[in-house]
């Protein structure tokens, strides 16, 4: 039978009743590495960045993975090989991209509470910018930077208060969000910058928010750019390079957000019609070219039938898969074997001791305890969220790339979560 795909993953299909991902079952990754247990799409990774890179045809481009959304180190290391930079927003995130082989000097470095010695380890790296988010913060890169004897090219992330009609807790571009200098300000901190010793000014920068599935709020917000860029060039402030930072959606639940080469081909078209078009062009993509890279497969424990719910307990759980408790995300969830017959409908939950411990409410399956499932869209902000809640290890990793499945992380065991503790004398 011809691969039944699942839309928006083309890599992840049925073959008969049986899932797969690209050319590997599921169920045998299952047994191999046991559960819960994280899978990736190499073809689905390659296809996701090919996009930008069309969109971007004929353009200067540096891609900047934001490895927030997955920071495993064989997925940095791939994007590394791709010829892709990163964006980090700690210095431990740069600690794994050396440790990847990422090129330093392709590294962005945001975030709002950036501390003197991530910016004295990332100055020390040849990182290529700073996003600076605040004006304290600009005073204090550019003492530090002189301690170091270093100038640090820094870049303003602008807070456009442009509403990215997102989940608030991911949007990150209106006046009420904690990131980025606002509009009105801009221009000031731009000559600031300009004066302080420690400094380089090298570009622009703007970050609206995660998950934005149209294209308005990006056309708005680069208009408004756009604007302040004249503003400070006419103040004699050169700006070499335009950061448009990420955000872009992917298809969880029938989302339509625009394909990325689609995307920038309109955005572009804009830049060119402002003569902006030459320009040396930033982007940070972190879920769009994971996200429906991955899946988590679970294995189903028991089914518990009750008077207002049913509920399918699987032994995959909040702390492995976070964003259900912490968004109220909707994830896809379909069966490793698909089975004949009618099913129930079920609220499928984790073990961990906490009423938030929930994967997905009201799903349709027909499933006995032994069963697996397969949660979709799994491969941003899972693994990277994961945590030891109620001391359970966290999941195995593997990479698939057409038949062959590469462990990239193995399984956390007690040991492994008691290593760093101590007892009293």
């Amino acid at each position: 039978m011809n691969p039944s795909e699942l839309p928006g993953r083309p890599q992840i299909a049925y073959r008969g009743e049986a899932l797969y991902i690209e050319d590997c079952a599921v169920a045998d990754l299952a047994r191999a590495h046991g559960t819960p247990l994280f899978a990736y799409s190499t073809a689905a990774m390659h296809d996701a960045l090919a996009a930008y890179r069309r969109g971007f045809s004929g353009r200067k481009l540096l891609v900047c993975y934001a490895m927030k959304a997955n920071s495993s180190l064989a997925i940095l290391q791939y994007f590394a090989r791709q010829g892709c930079g990163f964006d980090i927003v700690s210095g431990g995130e740069l600690v794994r991209v050396l440790a990847a082989g990422g090129d330093p000097a392709k590294v962005i470095f945001s975030g709002v509470g950036k501390t003197r010695a991530e910016m004295r380890q990332a100055l020390d790296a040849g990182i290529l910018c700073f996003n600076v988010e605040s004006e304290a913060e600009l005073e204090v890169l550019s003492e530090v930077a002189t301690q170091c004897g270093r100038q640090a090219r820094v870049s303003i992330r602008v807070n456009p208060n442009v509403d990215p009609k997102t989940h608030p807790y991911i949007s990150t571009g209106l006046k009420g969000n904690k990131f980025g200098i606002a509009h009105e300000r801009t221009l000031a901190v731009y000559q600031r910058a300009a004066q302080l010793p420690g400094l380089q000014v090298a570009g622009i920068d703007f970050h609206i928010g995660s998950q934005i599935t149209e294209a308005t709020p990006y056309l708005d917000a680069i208009d408004r750019l756009l604007d302040l860029v004249e503003q400070i060039e006419a103040a004699g402030i050169p700006i070499k390079h335009l950061d448009f930072g990420g955000g872009l959606g992917i298809d969880y639940a029938g989302d339509t957000p625009p394909a990325a080469d689609a995307l920038w081909q309109e955005l572009l078209a804009k830049l060119d019609a402002r003569g902006f078009g030459e320009r040396q062009f930033i982007i940070e993509p972190g879920r769009s070219l994971i996200g429906n890279a991955g899946l988590c497969v679970t294995e189903v424990l028991y089914l518990k039938p009750g008077e207002a719910k049913n509920f399918c307990i699987v032994d995959a759980a909040m702390n492995d898969l976070p964003r259900p408790a912490m968004y109220q995300a909707f994830h896809a969830i379909v069966p490793v074997q698909q089975r004949g017959g009618a099913g129930a409908t079920y609220d499928v939950v984790g073990p961990v001791c906490e009423s938030g411990d929930w994967l997905a409410r009201e799903r349709a399956l027909n499933v006995q305890a032994g069963d697996q499932l397969a949660v979709l869209s799994a491969g941003a902000y899972c693994m990277s969220m994961a945590s030891n809640y109620n001391t359970r290890g966290r999941a195995a990793e593997v990479l698939v790339d057409g038949g062959t499945a590469r462990i990239i992380r193995v399984r956390e065991t007690p040991d492994d979560m008691l290593r760093a503790e101590r007892l009293l004398d």
